[in-house]
């Protein structure tokens, strides 16, 4: 039986220990390089930290996250939605564009940290954009549905899917971002057309997701005018502020030109782009 002098040496070993770790390491490997900026990585051997998620809602619904704290500095993440309905699969085979690498060089030629909400039938259809994507630590990959079905009625004309096909279809899209190469998709999902309600809430609860919604709407979709865009970004935006953009080439051809003016006028007012993790992991912390 350990005795209470021994017990007393041992704890005054372990914070010895857990002051050594914070200055020169006490048991523990020296902090690892960062990753290169953008490289074709293979997946780890191990996953990686749980992401940082929101307590269920009332009743246990799912949490709805929508802007950062307003109080912890001058942090802004810009989303991308890489939207694909379930039958446009004819329309990609005429030669329509539903990704836009573009948009994404661009993000890694000015070093911008992003999100991209990836509909699975979007990943089925471009498993090499999807995969390059996932793998850089740049980006991280989130679930948009599998179909872009809608989850309610009444959402800007997209098709709905149906309360018991909900979660399925939420669980389909995680296989098919898995199945395309990316190896650890986050738990957070953004709802086609961003409707949703309290059956579509219930509904995915048990997934342990994150619904992520957005304070600035940039209006990217079928714009024509990347000025237009960049400016309503521009005056949206607040510490903590959540943009939705598209990373669809033929809904949203105006996005990557409006990437380009917004980031650095971003910049000169003093915001960083974050990726929504470290947003939630912001909110989720106490003292928010």
């Amino acid at each position: 039986m350990i005795t209470q002098s021994e017990l007393r040496r041992l704890r005054r070993l372990a914070a010895l220990c857990v002051l050594g770790a914070a200055l020169a390491g006490c048991g523990t490997a020296a902090e690892a390089p960062a990753p290169p900026r953008h490289a074709a990585a293979r997946p780890s051997a191990t996953a990686p930290a749980a992401p940082p998620t929101l307590a269920p809602g009332p009743a246990g619904l799912t949490p709805v996250f929508e802007n950062g704290s307003r109080s912890r500095g001058k942090v802004v993440a810009l989303t991308f939605d890489a939207d694909m309905t379930a039958d446009q699969g004819a329309r990609a085979a005429a030669g329509e564009r539903f990704d836009n690498p573009r948009l994404i060089a661009t993000l890694r030629e000015l070093k911008v940290p992003a999100t991209v909400f990836m509909t699975g039938r979007w990943a089925d259809e471009y498993p090499r954009e999807a995969r390059d994507i996932g793998r850089d630590p740049l980006f991280e990959i989130a679930n948009h549905s599998y179909s872009h079905y809608a989850f309610t009625g009444d959402c800007y004309g997209l098709p709905t899917v149906s309360a018991d096909r909900m979660r399925s279809d939420v669980e389909r899209a995680y296989t098919a971002i898995r199945r395309a190469g990316v190896p650890h998709p986050m738990p957070y999902f953004r709802f086609p057309g961003g409707c949703y309600d309290r059956r579509a809430l219930r509904a995915i609860a048990p997934l342990g997701v994150t619904a992520v919604q957005w304070d600035v709407v940039s209006g990217d979709a079928f714009a024509t005018d990347a000025d237009a865009v960049a400016q309503q970004v521009l005056d949206g935006v607040r510490p903590g502020s959540l943009v939705v953009m598209h990373c669809t080439r033929s809904a949203a051809p105006t996005t990557e030109r409006a990437v380009r003016t917004v980031v650095p006028e971003l910049r000169k007012k003093g915001f960083r782009f974050v990726r929504v993790s470290e947003l939630i992991g912001t909110a989720a912390a106490p003292g928010r």
